[in-house]
């Protein structure tokens, strides 16, 4: 097993699938625990990334997608199995609340039925207010309470590379930590994806629209996105607390792998993104990306 990579493991482009290990897992932290509340912020959020969800549009941005969405709530769930095999006890609606948050913390991406400009990345800078913004409007409709509700917008909020979570006032410790986790989820349901390279050119356009940072290029983004690792790695090591360490427990127990695969992942990107960029005979890395011939919502239309 110790060749397994992190995308043989499940099928997370099949939402069927998802949803099963999700369950499977959330069943080996709380054996019993009511599902419900997941399959209904599921339904939910699928409803309005395709469009089916009243008074918003379907997702337009091909970076933030769905499947980003999915791929967060499978890194969520692998943390808070792993915290619990090392004795983290979370109670059954803290564990529901780091599923709906998994869900939503990019809803702020998603247009509403009015907003007929540009796409979700013009909001990019402050899309974890408006995320958080539509857990408070729509939480209720899941059976949460008030409080549970700005815990949940709490634990969202450290999703923002620029929030200053030390000084986040948590109403507890298990919600600190199950920010913590969703910042870490978010980073690596990004980063350990096998084709995170390729959809860079998505996270550029995006940052364009958006007008975040001072990338010049498809190109320049790749060249910096070395530096962007070392980054998150002390992100991790020390904002986040190191929660990443919960990965490996849950590999061990769910499929006794002795190893984090995430880690695997993303190490293995980023060495052959500086072998593409250092290559003395590349003009142009982008023509080493070629994995599963991504492609944006307008191209595949055309």
């Amino acid at each position: 097993m110790s060749e397994t990579l992190l995308s043989d493991l499940m099928k997370t482009d099949s939402l069927p699938s998802v949803i099963k290990e999700v369950r499977h897992i959330l069943d080996a932290i709380l054996p019993g625990i009511d599902f419900s509340m997941v399959i209904a912020a599921f339904n939910m959020t699928v409803d309005l990334y395709e469009g089916r969800f009243p008074g918003y549009q379907a997702c337009n941005t091909d970076y933030h997608d769905l499947r980003h969405t999915t791929d967060t709530i499978i890194a969520m769930v692998r943390l808070i199995h792993g915290a619990s095999i090392k004795g983290q006890r979370f109670t059954d609606r803290q564990i529901m609340l780091g599923m709906i948050t998994a869900l939503f913390h990019d809803a702020g991406y998603i247009l509403e039925e009015f907003d007929n400009e540009g796409t979700g990345a013009k909001y990019t800078a402050f899309h974890v207010d408006r995320s958080m913004a539509f857990l408070g409007r729509f939480g209720e409709d899941l059976g949460l309470d008030h409080s549970e509700i700005v815990d949940g917008q709490q634990i969202i909020l450290c999703t923002d590379l620029e929030a200053k979570i030390p000084e986040i006032r948590f109403s507890s410790k298990e919600i600190e930590l199950l920010g913590k986790m969703l910042g870490v989820a978010d980073l690596f349901a990004q980063m350990a994806d096998r084709t995170y390279l390729e959809k860079l050119k998505f996270l550029y356009s995006e940052f364009k629209e958006g007008q975040i940072g001072d990338y010049t290029s498809e190109i320049d983004l790749l060249k910096k996105t070395v530096g962007f690792y070392d980054f998150i790695e002390t992100r991790v090591k020390t904002i986040l607390s190191g929660t990443d360490k919960y990965m490996k427990p849950h590999f061990a127990q769910r499929w006794g792998i002795s190893e984090d695969l995430y880690h695997k992942s993303i190490s293995n990107q980023k060495a052959y993104l500086k072998k593409i960029l250092a290559n003395p005979d590349s003009i142009d890395p982008r023509k080493f990306l070629k994995r599963q011939k991504i492609q944006s919502k307008s191209e595949r239309q055309c």
